[in-house]
């Protein structure tokens, strides 16, 4: 059994077919097929069924395949490490972020990242949670991820910095002229809710501290994507919670930015399989360096804001929101 072997076989699950495998490959149907019987007899039975239109996996094809998926991803990984490891002048890197990071944070750190290594082509995958983010690292996907600090992570994990959580109203508002506002506050307006938002202890973080403030949120508008929830902020449908790196433009054009008394933050890391090194340490110096800073607390909250970062990911104070101190959020 071979490496190639396994990408052809890949080639061939993709594609559905020998015929559009082989071009892919830029191979005879052939010697396709030969590697592919090959395989078969390595491994003691059939892995594929031709049908008349298309072929699919046999119960030991769909065995096989997982192990064959990550064997290909694997290989690929280890070539571009052992390119990045002679350093960040060449070759790729892959990497991993969840939506809020990719909008907000990476064109400032692609663009410097550009200008000091522009022979290392970046690949950037978007993902919505950071199960999805860890599940991509492991399968070899991505090099690297940048989000929220994962959960028994067996990797290396390298702090970044911070994600303020602001909210947001339109410009009209009757709160537009202040800074600041406490969730009770909060308590009689509609919501504008995200798919994307944070999760702790298994509850979507918005209803959590709400009912930590002896509430619950009405939800007026149910969005998938944190930008679609701003701009629906700024029209007046409700108001939105989002990271302050999304929404920092539109401050002072059609919606106001509060920053919750005491405030949201949550710690964002670089996570991956292996320490970084090469191209992929490079990177982390970028990032950190270009890290957009976080809002000044004060007093008290300023401190509560330090000891909630050495705090377990995902664990917030049992105060209710609002008099408390600062949370801490788990993505």
């Amino acid at each position: 059994m071979s490496l190639r072997q396994m990408e052809y076989f890949m080639a061939v699950v993709d594609e559905a077919s020998f015929t559009r495998a082989a071009e892919t490959l830029h191979v005879t149907q052939s010697a396709l097929s030969h590697q592919i019987k090959a395989l078969e007899r390595s491994v003691g039975g059939a892995l594929l069924e031709r049908m008349p239109r298309g072929v699919r996996l046999t119960p030991m094809g769909r065995a096989f395949r997982p192990h064959a998926e990550l064997a290909v991803r694997s290989a690929a990984q280890a070539r571009r490490a052992a390119r990045a490891a002679a350093g960040a002048e060449g070759g790729e890197l892959h990497v991993a972020a969840v939506h809020s990071i990719a909008v907000g944070v990476l064109p400032g750190v692609f663009a410097r990242w550009r200008a000091a290594h522009p022979g290392v082509l970046l690949h950037l995958h978007e993902y919505a949670t950071t199960e999805a983010l860890e599940e991509e690292v492991q399968r070899g996907t991505a090099d690297l991820a940048v989000g929220p600090a994962p959960r028994d992570w067996p990797g290396t994990v390298v702090p970044v910095g911070e994600e303020e959580i602001v909210l947001v109203v339109p410009f009209d508002d009757r709160f537009a002229g202040r800074t600041t506002v406490t969730l009770p506050e909060l308590a009689d307006r509609p919501w504008v809710r995200c798919a994307m938002e944070p999760v702790v202890e298994g509850e979507r973080f918005l209803d959590l501290v709400c009912g930590r403030a002896g509430f619950r949120p009405h939800t007026a508008v149910f969005t998938e994507h944190t930008s679609t929830a701003v701009r629906m902020a700024a029209a007046g449908v409700g108001v939105c919670t989002a990271p302050s790196h999304i929404v920092g433009g539109a401050v002072g054009e059609d919606c106001v930015v509060l920053t919750p008394d005491p405030p949201w933050r949550r710690p964002m890391t670089v996570f991956s399989r292996v320490p970084p090194t090469g191209a992929a340490e490079a990177f982390v110096d970028v990032l950190r360096s270009t890290w957009p800073a976080s809002g000044a607390a004060g007093g008290r909250a300023q401190a509560d804001v330090c000891e909630a970062m050495g705090a377990v990911a995902g664990r917030l104070p049992r105060e209710p929101a609002g008099v408390g101190p600062s949370a801490r959020l788990r993505g």
